[in-house]
């Protein structure tokens, strides 16, 4: 399989203002990505590579303007402008939100989050990106009773890390190749600091759970999860997440102009998913499929 060239970019060196986040969507009513019924915030940026992202318009930390040609009314005089477009088939995808703002919006949901136990949920691209505003977003949660996680994969200097995990009530903590050089030429990851953060975050008392994406090719194989499993052995974690690959990005990049190296790469059927989940449970851990 041939991978796409794609930039290097280091987690340290995207961050707007405290005050300011740049987020490309929010998810409303979401059953997946923490307790109870969540709202997701998406940050936009990410340092990673992964071949099978499904946000493929998270990567990028500039807003990106995008035609829907299903939109399109092909103006004799196109401004190829997402705010004078008069069908909305020019789209900018990103936008600044400040402190103030997001607040508000997520607050929309309280009523939901109190009733069913959910809360709010920090994902990307890469919060850790926009560590210091994702920090202080949750600081203002946690005032009022709001449930509160990150998704992340962990890469990034202690110092932008822990102010971060130290207010979530849990973090979704991805574990992707355990294989150090292939981490890092395929993924752009450096995978002995990934492991050292996430034995810091137990360390530090901060609730944990590993999250293992199954791509066919690159995580779904039986040594890459013996060797997580391994890896998690001594550690005090007891609940486990596999989140199995699926297509549904796909029309992500063909929208963004971009080629997806995963097409025609099958979503894995629940016989390719059971060996994976026998070895994590039998390993004694309770394992949750989708996340």
């Amino acid at each position: 399989m041939t991978l796409s060239a794609a930039p290097r970019i280091s987690c340290e060196v995207i961050e707007t203002r405290a005050d300011t986040a740049r987020i490309f969507n929010i998810q409303r009513y979401s059953l997946n990505d923490g307790q109870g019924i969540r709202t997701v915030v998406f940050f936009k940026g990410c340092p990673h590579t992964c071949p099978w992202c499904a946000n493929p318009e998270s990567m990028s930390p500039r807003i990106e303007t995008v035609r829907r040609e299903s939109k399109c009314l092909h103006c004799a005089t196109c401004l190829q402008d997402a705010e004078e477009c008069p069908s909305g088939a020019w789209e900018n995808i990103g936008r600044d939100v400040t402190l103030e703002e997001l607040e508000g919006e997520v607050l929309k949901d309280e009523v939901f989050f109190r009733a069913s136990g959910g809360g709010v949920t920090l994902s990307g691209g890469e919060v850790l990106m926009q560590a210091e505003f994702a920090a202080r977003l949750l600081q203002r949660l946690k005032q009022w009773g709001i449930r509160t996680a990150i998704e992340t994969a962990g890469d990034t200097s202690p110092r932008r890390l822990l102010p971060l995990a130290r207010v979530c009530d849990e973090v979704l903590f991805d574990l992707k190749m355990m294989d150090t050089e292939r981490a890092r030429t395929v993924l752009n990851m450096n995978q002995p600091r990934v492991l050292e953060n996430f034995r810091l975050l137990l360390n530090e008392g901060i609730k944990v759970i590993p999250r293992l994406p199954l791509i066919p090719g690159f995580t779904l194989n039986r040594e890459n999860v013996a060797q997580i499993l391994a890896f998690l052995a001594p550690l005090p974690v007891d609940e486990v997440h596999l989140l199995p690959f699926h297509q549904y990005g796909e029309p992500k990049y063909a929208l963004l102009d971009r080629a997806w190296v995963m097409a025609g790469i099958h979503a894995p059927e629940a016989e390719e998913i059971a060996p994976i989940q026998a070895m994590v449970e039998q390993a004694g851990y309770r394992v949750v499929i989708g996340g």
